[in-house]
């Protein structure tokens, strides 16, 4: 006999904000303070004195909070979701969802910061020539997780329809 009562999946949204907030981390952490390729608004105020660095060191740290809500938000739908009986997850949602969001962010940051505001480019130290190359590589990479976990998401809600159920632990 098979169950065919409707069982809440996997929670897209937790996914997508977990990779909106992994990858400002990945930006913030790598990109700005482990290469110091650029700072949030190092076009705006270039690092070459105490001052402007001291405000894109503040701005970086704004970033970060704002990368870290997105963290605490995906826990909370997360946490909301899970607290039902019984769920029908699938680890290639997690994976999907976390390349979505991760995607979005590395596309609306390359665009907004990069490309219409003007706060950064994503590697400051290469030459003013090479700028745009490195800004493009950005956005192709946040399309390709974008499309990724667009076709793993798809996927995982496939697999994890024809899932067995499981209980949580009480």
């Amino acid at each position: 006999m098979v169950d065919h009562t409707p069982r809440p999946g996997f929670p897209i949204a937790a996914g997508i904000l977990f990779g909106l907030g992994l990858g400002g981390f990945f930006d913030g952490i790598v990109l700005h303070q482990l290469l110091q390729w650029h700072h949030m608004v190092s076009s705006w105020y270039p690092p070459t004195t105490i001052e402007n660095l001291q405000l894109n060191t503040t701005w970086d740290g704004i970033f970060h909070a704002g990368t870290y809500l997105f963290v605490v938000a995906g826990l909370y739908v997360l946490w909301r979701s899970a607290h039902g009986r019984h769920l029908r997850w699938s680890n290639r949602q997690l994976v999907g969802t976390l390349l979505l969001g991760w995607g979005l962010f590395n596309l609306i940051e390359g665009l907004v910061d990069h490309e219409w505001l003007g706060l950064h480019h994503v590697n400051e130290v290469a030459p003013a020539a090479q700028r745009g190359a490195w800004d493009m590589g950005f956005l192709i990479w946040g399309a390709a997780m974008l499309a990724a976990g667009w076709v793993i998401t798809r996927v995982g809600i496939r697999e994890a329809a024809h899932a067995p159920l499981r209980d949580r632990a009480v």
